[in-house]
This record gives C-alpha cells, sequence and structure tokens, in this order.
C-alpha cells in the first residue's frame, strides 16, 4: 500500500523562522507524520530573515522560471529547498526579490504593515498551486498554516478543481493569532481572482467592510485545528456554525502535533467510507 501524502504548506517553520509558537508546532508535525507512514513535502514563504548560506538554501532550476502573474504584472517565482535538520525531509522555499527580499516579514522596523502584503499572499499561494503541479504529485492531505496560506483552500476548490494533482485532497487550515487581514481592503478581491475566478466568487473573505482570511479559508476547508489556546473558541464556534470538523490546540507542541497526526487519519478514514 503506498503512502498517503502530506503537503505541508506553512508560514513559519523552525529552524529558518523562530518567530512565533507556530515556527516550533510546524517542525514537531512532520516528525509525527513521518513515523506514522505519511509522506511529505513542506512549502513556505522565503522571507528576507531566513539566512540562506547557515541553513544552505540552494534554488531548484528544474522548479524555477515560472512567472506567476499578481494583478496583472508578472513576477518570477524560483524555489529554493533545503534538508530540514534531523529528518529526511525537503523544504521547498518560494522566493521572489520584489516580495520576500526585504530582511522582514509582513511589518517594517516601526511596526507599519507593508502595503503590498495582499499582492504577496496571491503570489504565494498561486505559485504553491503551480509549484505542485510541476511535482506531478497528488497529495491526500494538503495542510496549511496561517494566514498567508488562506487562499490556498480556494483555489483547489475553484480555480484549480478540474486538475487532478489537487482534485481528491482534503484540507486542513490551522488558525493562529495572525493579524495579516487587518491590512487588507477591498483590492483583495481584485486581486485574489486569478484564472477564470470573479470577484463574487471571494466573497466568503468578506466580512462586513473588511476582509477575514480565516474565514474564507474555512468556508472551503475541510477540517479546522486551533493553533493556539487562545483559539480554540473561536475554532470551536466557526467548526459548529460551518460544519467542518476541527480539534483544539493540544496541551503542549508534542500533543498538539500527535493529535493532528490523528486528524490526517480520521478525515482519511472518512474518505474511504463515503
Amino acid at each position: 500500500m503506498s503512502k498517503k501524502k502530506v503537503l505541508f504548506v506553512t508560514q513559519e517553520l523552525n529552524p529558518y523562522t523562530e518567530i512565533s509558537f507556530l515556527s516550533d508546532l510546524a517542525r514537531r508535525i512532520p516528525h509525527y507524520a513521518a513515523n506514522e507512514g505519511f509522506e511529505l513535502r513542506v512549502l513556505m514563504p522565503k522571507f528576507g530573515i531566513i539566512n540562506e548560506r547557515r541553513h544552505r538554501l540552494h534554488e531548484v532550476v528544474r522548479l524555477s522560471g515560472m512567472n506567476i502573474i499578481v494583478d496583472d504584472e508578472d513576477y518570477p517565482l524560483i524555489i529554493k529547498v533545503a534538508s530540514l535538520p534531523g529528518a529526511r525531509l525537503q523544504v521547498y522555499f518560494l522566493d521572489n526579490d520584489e516580495f520576500f527580499k526585504r530582511k522582514a516579514v509582513f511589518t517594517d522596523d516601526d511596526n507599519h504593515t507593508f502595503t503590498d502584503n495582499q499582492e504577496r499572499l496571491v503570489f504565494f499561494c498561486k505559485g504553491v498551486m503551480e509549484t505542485v503541479k510541476k511535482f506531478g504529485w497528488a497529495p491526500d492531505i494538503v495542510h496549511l498554516h496561517g494566514q498567508i496560506t488562506s487562499l490556498i483552500p480556494l483555489y483547489m476548490k475553484e480555480a484549480y478543481k478540474s486538475d487532478p494533482v489537487f482534485s481528491e485532497a482534503k484540507i486542513i487550515y490551522s488558525m493562529y493569532n495572525n493579524e495579516l487581514s487587518d491590512s487588507f481592503d477591498s483590492r483583495f478581491l481584485n486581486i485574489a481572482a486569478i484564472n477564470d475566478l470573479e470577484v463574487e466568487d471571494l466573497s466568503a473573505f468578506k466580512e462586513n467592510d473588511g476582509i477575514n482570511l480565516d474565514l474564507g479559508a474555512i468556508k472551503y476547508a475541510d477540517g479546522i485545528i486551533s493553533g493556539s489556546e487562545t483559539m480554540d473558541d473561536l475554532v470551536k464556534m466557526y467548526s459548529e456554525a460551518h460544519g467542518k470538523p476541527s480539534i483544539p490546540n493540544g496541551e503542549d507542541i508534542d500533543a498538539s502535533a500527535q493529535a493532528t497526526v490523528e486528524f490526517y487519519k480520521t478525515l482519511l478514514a472518512e474518505e474511504n467510507e463515503n
């Protein structure tokens, strides 16, 4: 029996970033998943704070060279790779000088939000889709961490729904204390409407006069995970409102990682029963 495949897309990952709890949790889950026989591929943004020399990143020429269109502009997508220390696992980094060269993540030194975060998010999410297509590697589970991944459920279920690489995958969205969408405006709906999508197709991301990235991701996800104790009540509320299975945050990193792998098994078992 072939191994089940997990596409693991994360905003942060230790040791490449050490920003928040997400970095550490995202490091532990692949360890437990691999021990349970899952095959994983990990993708993340190549933020400028990641030291390429220290972590031995190098370009994957066969995957690089694509252009990603964002708001009618072409941006080259560069794919780099490194081996995760202490694990038999490759981490693929999506890079572009315009969006990720700066030595910061979402805010500048004065804590001002970057004005192009909307474009950066769309570039990354579309870049993930195109990279996985180029892999030719069809995942059984797609596990998303952090708001920079929040468009991927919509893209999988709508913009790329006819692509066999994505058609069978179960999508899990992990919610954290991210505030990325606080700086977004209605322009986001136009920028994010890639391929044949219309602005109306992004209505799930609208909340009153603003944008709620978590809400849009949850609509198209198959399951939700709370990434921290402070998110437990909100995840439970969304889970009940949208009829999505969910799990709360574990007592510690290892408990959370183990519970996540069991959640993978549960979703896959439900698929086999249907």
